[in-house]
């Protein structure tokens, strides 16, 4: 799969930001996403838990859960 420049550069800059509950619970940080490669958008984000762990804990959460990217992702649900 090859990606435009301007698309990587989206996902660089999501990769490493804060998720919150809409509660402003720290749900992890994005360690990683799945892309559709039909249309090149993020189906979900990989979040790894807060903290250190010797297991490799990762939540799941769909893009459909996003309810605003800035500093940090805020979901919705």
């Amino acid at each position: 799969m090859i990606l435009s420049g301007d698309f990587m550069r989206v996902i660089k800059d999501i990769i490493g930001k804060e998720v919150l509950s809409k509660n402003a619970e720290v749900l992890g940080k994005v360690h990683d996403v799945e892309i559709d490669e039909r249309d090149f958008t993020i189906i979900t984000f990989i979040l790894k838990k807060p903290g250190f762990s010797v297991t490799k804990e990762e939540i799941i959460v769909s893009f459909s859960a996003v309810k605003t990217i800035g500093d940090k992702i805020l979901l919705d649900d």
